[in-house]
């Protein structure tokens, strides 16, 4: 059996998950514009929902970016 190291979370339970908050879902971003899995992050299933409908909108709106290319 593997045990997995979790992280604290970003987010608190009753925290509403917001598109417009950029600094908080770039946190759960990797450097290559991945959406970072639920395993990692420690977030529970309802939360990594909104969290992936958040950057989808926030992409869309162009607030953040779909690749970064650095």
């Amino acid at each position: 059996m593997i045990l997995y190291n979790k992280k604290s979370t970003l987010i608190k339970k009753d925290e509403n998950l917001d598109y417009k908050d950029i600094d908080l879902l770039r946190k759960f971003i990797t450097d290559q514009g991945k959406i970072l899995s639920r395993r990692s992050t420690g977030l529970t299933a309802k939360q990594q929902k909104r969290l992936t409908k958040s950057i989808k909108k926030a992409r869309v709106l162009a607030l953040l970016p779909f690749l970064n290319k650095d």
